[in-house]
């Protein structure tokens, strides 16, 4: 039965499938990316995905309008972005234990909305298919890349305007240089508070939209924990791609191909125990990081609180 693995229409179906799941690692991970180039450890990222995905949903859910749903979420994302940079630039708290926090809040408001507020499982129409005139119906590369929502080609989109904004604009020095030297950014003017908090706001905004992408573009349904650690595996793929958009997309793919795999592994009844297809993703990102993180120089003030002199 493995060889089915091998038959066109499986791999075409991994791909495709592949390509639409790395639409959470990219809005979450290019976030994060922001807020460690200007030198914030973000560890919330899971909680802001989870509370913005239960936002969307409900909104959605109870309004009959997408959109509306994913304005939530990015409400939701900013608010939660602004009380870590509050908690990390203005209390200059440690913050790799604040970002736990954040998580543990997130993880447990959204199952509690959950309970109180729906009960039980509810499915949602998600964002539909796009469908292009003539790229559509190219075989197997239609389906892999011209058949996805509009949620994953902004998610891919985002990639090069990141390396725009971080690489070719103003704003993109002074992230770069918060991140790298605050002192010296600050004697040259440079407004770092004011930094960390549109970088950190901004990668709460994209996780908050990364959990919308999973409960109304691609699972459509919420579920208590459904993130199931993605936003951890998002903060590995900022360390995996080196900081760069570019890495991320790279990091994002891998990771969402090999999570396709698993479950078309599961889905085929290849003989190989659920758990250990489960555990894929998990395995591959110890690996990897044990296999990078040596290999790149991380931003030098990263998780270093910064504190202005009189």
């Amino acid at each position: 039965m493995i060889t089915d693995l091998l038959s066109t229409t499986v791999l075409i179906g991994i791909l495709a499938s592949g390509i639409r799941l790395a639409t959470p690692y990219l809005y979450a991970a290019i976030g994060e990316t922001f807020s460690q180039k200007s030198g914030v450890l973000n560890l919330g990222v899971e909680g802001q995905m989870l509370l913005g995905c239960f936002a969307a949903f409900y909104v959605a859910f109870t309004t009959g309008n997408l959109w509306l749903g994913l304005l939530a979420a990015i409400v939701v994302g900013a608010a939660m972005g602004l009380a870590m940079a509050f908690v990390t630039v203005n209390l200059h708290a440690q913050q790799g234990i604040s970002g736990i926090g954040f998580y543990l809040f997130g993880l447990g408001m959204s199952e509690l909305l959950f309970q109180r507020l729906m009960g039980t499982v509810e499915t949602v129409q998600g964002f539909p298919k796009l469908y292009f005139p003539v790229l559509s119906e190219i075989p197997g590369i239609g389906e892999i890349l011209f058949n996805q929502n509009i949620l994953v080609y902004g998610a891919y989109l985002l990639v090069p305007l990141a390396w725009f904004v971080l690489n070719k604009t103003t704003l993109g020095l002074k992230i770069r240089a918060v991140g790298e030297n605050p002192d010296a950014a600050d004697s040259l003017g440079v407004n770092v508070a004011r930094v960390r908090y549109f970088t950190i706001t901004l990668g709460g905004i994209l996780s908050g939209i990364a959990g919308a992408s999973l409960s109304i573009a691609l699972l459509n349904v919420f579920q208590q924990n459904m993130t199931s650690g993605l936003g951890f595996i998002a903060v590995a793929l900022v360390y995996f791609g080196g900081w760069k958009p570019a890495g991320v997309l790279g990091g994002a793919l891998l990771f969402s191909m090999v999570n396709s795999l698993q479950l078309w592994i599961q889905v085929l009844g290849i003989p190989i125990p659920s758990d250990i297809a489960v555990m894929m993703p998990y395995v591959l990102t110890i690996l990897v990081l044990v296999a990078t993180v040596s290999r790149v120089r991380s931003p030098s003030a990263l998780s270093k609180p910064f504190e202005r002199e009189s």
